[in-house]
């Protein structure tokens, strides 16, 4: 992998908080990377770091789950099957603005003479909060603190608090909008297009949002809107309480892009004043707005009557439960350790009231890619929340179930029986516009599928097996058997016109990835379904009802799964990327200079495409996801051959690299590419987390920690443990949920502790041996180095 410069946050204005982002100074050149790193979010609505003053600001953003504009997808040159339409999340009116004035002057940081200003967004409590004492123009001395809380508990519903005193008399004026920005414009600057960056948003041209319905009553604006081709509606409200003993007045206006409420106090010296704003968000793809208005309204009576600290109580109870299951402990430097739980803290607010929906790739931190669903979700996203929260695992599985329908018309458009899963969608219906790097990664069928079966031989479900998973098995194994072919001289099962996960090599014949993945999916295919045949009869009348399944179908995939062709190239004793890859010219790493990276934004593709290069792991993330068909010998010659040759471009690939680096004992290499994977928002590794949070990427932390350093695989329904903890690490703590237990495991180099903290004892095995762990007291293992299990 290309080497990467890892430039920590600078400790002068971001030291090292296990618990914490800390933010000690306004820095305008980190203004819009802090936009990302202290963004809030539950899943369903996310709100990046911007000022309360709202400017200056670089990609302002405000975001619902799901709720995105659709537009007709140009292509250049027209082919039959091509995506149609397209889908960009909506930049929906933004609540967090707060405008200050003391004496008619505003607070406008790059020009505010601060003489004390600290930002924390704290992992612990799920609150971002910002102190700040303002020297203004006329030399009185104003402390303002705000604390923004985007609940975890109540899905559509976020607080801001606003606090300022000042220490001379002054006229204040806070003025409490909410803003609908259209026509693309984020922020300081319109953004109109994503230039030649095919991972960022595209801009509007014209009006996407329309009001339809308002209710304006006291301290409260609620607007309803509607999307222009969509049609999708949006209820979004303020409300507010004013807490001081000084005289004030207020005033509200509305006009169909702009709700206020202007508070003017007459501030006495040391007298505090509050304003509590509460807001809330409803979308639907139904429902008329006038109704998502009624239910703002009902959101904001009860935020109201119960006040911010009900709202504060119930987001710290929250959070204490997910790190009770979640939390990664390191004995290492505080950096390290403050990196680990900002990356599990987004995953938290990528996921967490994501029902009914999917996780974008960016989760709600950003539009960049769109505000599309991807493959990631399953691979990534999912073994976190399957070991950790098996409920949002659940949900999202149903939920691409929910798509079957629509997958099953894009089969049949590209000629296919069974279904075909989008490669990049909101809606469900495919809006890749470039199919060879999109719509050609068949690979996505059998990454659900395996998220399905990682998911249900983990928690031991097969009620939801029954519910939404078989029925995926049956139609992505149907689309498998009739993609691929039986080669008439030999009987090997073969898949053409294929691309794997790396887009650096497309639309190729027999990519061992796919293979290798849809073999898993044809076989754990014809199991399940053989299983509900014998096991519950009348669960398979259903099934036959809804998919029309006939029995043979069952042999054809297991015939197909048996013959399946996986290339493998004898003399170098690995296996190639597909079958032609190796026939390639190499690409010239030592003639790239660094600033020619990622090369997508500056080779054409078929540049790209003609060379031996690689955009992230492909052969090495099928030796991780399928690591029980390799050997360690196997392995370490395909890690070997790619990793030279993989660039990196993409943020999957460094945590993928590292796990496998892990495993065949490459612990240099495997440490540093767990700090690409750590820091890669952080320390801004891609140069792009200004386009907000690499939520795969972040899933692929915890992988890396939990599968790589700590060992762990999960194979079949088998669990088991093969520490590779690092030298310069003291130990690695983390926890687990194995069928209806919950697993504590501490490693350190002299012990492996295990201890059930909830549920029966677990079977598993650690370092090759098979162990019992029981539900009371703990089991101590001793490392091989110290003598063996």
């Amino acid at each position: 992998m290309i080497p990467r410069n890892i430039e920590h946050l600078p400790d002068v204005l971001y030291p090292p908080n296990e618990w914490a982002i800390v933010e000690t100074g306004f820095d305008r050149t980190w203004m819009g990377n802090a936009e990302t790193l202290f963004s809030l979010s539950n899943g369903f609505l996310g709100v990046r770091g911007m000022f309360e003053e709202g400017r200056p600001s670089i990609e302002a953003g405000t975001f619902c789950n799901g709720f995105h504009e659709t537009w007709p997808i140009v292509h250049a040159e027209e082919a039959f099957g091509f995506a149609r339409t397209g889908q960009t999340i909506v930049n929906v009116p933004d609540v967090t603005l707060l405008k200050l004035h003391v004496d008619d002057e505003p607070l406008y940081l790059p020009t505010a003479r601060l003489t004390d200003y600290e930002r924390t967004l704290d992992f612990a409590s799920g609150v971002l909060r910002r102190d700040v004492n303002w020297s203004s123009p006329s030399g009185k001395q104003v402390s303002i603190r705000s604390s923004r809380i985007v609940s975890l508990e109540y899905r559509h519903l976020g607080v801001i608090v606003f606090d300022v005193e000042v220490d001379t008399d002054a006229s204040v004026v806070v003025s409490s909008q909410m803003v609908n920005r259209q026509d693309g414009v984020a922020g300081d600057e319109p953004v109109g297009g994503n230039g030649h960056d095919p991972r960022r948003a595209r801009g509007f041209v014209d009006r996407v949002l329309n009001a339809r319905d308002h209710h304006e009553r006291d301290l409260r604006i609620v607007t309803g809107y509607a999307t222009t081709n969509s049609r999708m509606t949006l209820g979004v409200g303020i409300d507010h309480a004013v807490e001081t003993e000084n005289e004030w007045s207020s005033t509200a206006s509305w006009s169909e892009d702009l709700g206020k409420v202007v508070f003017v106090i007459q501030a006495r010296a040391g007298v505090p004043i509050r304003i509590t704003k509460y807001f809330s968000y409803h979308t639907s793809r139904e429902v008329p707005g006038k109704e998502l208005v009624d239910r703002c309204n009902r959101t904001l009576d009860r935020a109201v009557a119960g006040g911010y600290e009900e709202i504060a109580a119930a987001q710290r109870t929250y959070l204490d439960h997910f790190w009770e299951r979640s939390d990664v402990v390191v004995d290492s430097e505080p950096r390290v350790q403050q990196a680990i739980r900002w990356n599990i803290f987004q995953l938290c607010q990528a996921s967490a009231r994501a029902e009914t929906t999917g996780i974008p790739a960016k989760g709600l931190t950003g539009r960049a890619y769109e505000g599309h669903y991807f493959w990631d979700t399953e691979i990534y996203v999912t073994p976190f929340l399957t070991f950790t929260e098996p409920r949002i695992a659940r949900n999202l599985l149903r939920f691409r179930h929910s798509m079957l329908e629509k997958a099953r018309q894009r089969a049949g458009e590209l000629s296919e029986a069974g279904a075909l899963f989008p490669w990049r969608t909101i809606s469900g219906d495919e809006a890749s516009s470039y199919y060879a790097a999109g719509t050609a990664q068949y690979h996505i069928n059998a990454d659900i599928a395996y998220a399905v079966k990682h998911y249900v031989e983990a928690r031991g479900d097969d009620d939801l097996l029954v519910e939404v998973g078989v029925e995926i098995l049956v139609e992505t194994a149907r689309m498998w058997v009739s993609l691929g072919f039986f080669d008439p001289d030999d009987d090997t099962f073969h898949i053409h016109g294929v691309t794997g996960p790396d887009e650096y090599t497309t639309v190729v014949n027999d990519n061992t990835f796919t293979n290798l993945m849809a073999r898993r999916n044809l076989r754990y295919a014809a199991e399940k379904t053989r299983w509900l045949l014998s096991e519950r009869p009348d669960d398979y009348a259903r099934l036959v009802h809804r998919t029309g399944l006939k029995e043979d179908e069952i042999g054809l995939w297991e015939r197909a799964a048996s013959s399946m062709y996986v290339p493998f190239d004898e003399k170098r004793g690995i296996n190639p990327q597909d079958d032609s890859f190796l026939e390639k010219e190499r690409w010239d790493f030592a003639g790239t200079p660094r600033d020619r990276y990622p090369l997508l934004l500056n080779y054409h593709p078929l540049v790209i495409y003609r060379h031996q290069v690689i955009k992230q792991a492909d052969v090495v993330l099928a030796l991780v996801l399928l690591g029980d068909e390799f050997d360690l010998e196997q392995k370490k010659r395909n890690f070997d051959y790619y990793d030279p040759i993989t660039t990196g471009d993409s943020s999957l690939s460094a945590c993928v690299q590292s796990i496998l680096a892990a495993e065949i004992g490459y612990e240099e290499k495997a440490l540093e590419y767990f700090r690409y994977a750590l820091f890669m928002d952080l320390a801004d590794v891609a140069g792009n987390v200004v386009d907000g949070v690499h939520i795969a990427s972040t899933g692929g932390v915890w992988m890396t920690l939990a599968y790589g350093f700590g060992g762990m695989r999960s194979f079949d329904g088998n669990l088991s443990f093969d520490p590779r903890l690092p030298a310069e690490w003291g130990g690695l703590d983390f926890s687990i949920r194995w069928g209806e237990s919950r697993l504590h495991v501490v490693l350190r180099h002299d012990e492996y502790r295990f201890t059930v903290t909830e549920g029966p004892p677990v079977l598993c095995t650690v370092c090759g041996s098979a162990v019992t762990i029981p539900d009371t007291g703990e089991l101590t293992v001793a490392p091989p180095a110290s003598g063996g299990t």
